[in-house]
């Protein structure tokens, strides 16, 4: 998880430079901050190139210590993606409000939401690989559900102001109009995303983001 962006504002909250392990002369870390450790390692291996699955017995190697002392903070591996995913979710949705209230012009609101998810995600690849499902195909299913809320919730994000501006306008079918825009933006982010995560983080999701939306928007 990468916290120098403004686009992942709350990545702070999930970064930490704290020792990994516990050896000699090392303060013991608190339960939260040994949390966090977790996740960030988690999140680290998830950013590899063609990682392939990341099982808890490689987590715990890397963080130096025992698989039980994983299971002391989370319950399962499943549990840790949740947190993972939650990140997500409380990082995206806080800046999805944020540009509501800043940016009234439909185009311009969209163009700032598609941007951001596609920066959030060019500054934490580990995080892409949660987005796009790469690191969920062996993992519970729930979690994979859950990511396809997240992407059914940013539509809905993109699809308000369109809806109000079409509205506004005097289209015939707004919500229509709506649906339809929202949804193209909706794919264009997630396969930029996954385009990203496909080609071991050589392919930036915002490259040529600005003639791209230029193209999406324009109507």
């Amino acid at each position: 998880m990468n916290d120098h962006t403004p686009e992942a504002a709350e990545a702070e909250s999930a970064s930490t430079d704290a020792p990994e392990g516990g050896g000699t002369g090392r303060k013991r870390p608190k339960p939260g901050e040994r949390r966090v450790q977790i996740l960030q390692a988690l999140a680290t291996m998830l950013e590899q190139p063609g990682a392939e699955r990341v099982t808890t017995a490689a987590l715990a190697a890397k963080l130096s210590v025992s698989e039980a002392a994983l299971y002391r903070h989370f319950a399962s591996k499943a549990q840790m993606f949740e947190a993972l995913i939650e990140f997500i979710e409380s990082s995206v949705f806080g800046l999805v409000q944020q540009i509501a209230e800043r940016e009234p012009q439909a185009p311009v609101h969209c163009a700032r939401l598609v941007a951001m998810l596609l920066q959030f995600g060019e500054k934490n690849p580990g995080m892409v690989r949660v987005m796009v499902g790469d690191a969920l195909v062996f993992e519970h299913e729930r979690l994979q559900q859950r990511m396809n809320l997240f992407f059914d919730k940013f539509e809905a994000a993109l699809r308000q102001p369109l809806r109000e501006a079409a509205g506004a306008g005097g289209s015939a079918a707004p919500t229509v109009d709506a649906q339809v825009l929202a949804s193209t933006l909706t794919a264009f982010t997630l396969g930029r995303l996954q385009r990203f995560a496909r080609s071991g983080f050589r392919r930036l999701p915002t490259e040529q983001l600005d003639a791209s939306l230029a193209l999406l928007l324009e109507h």
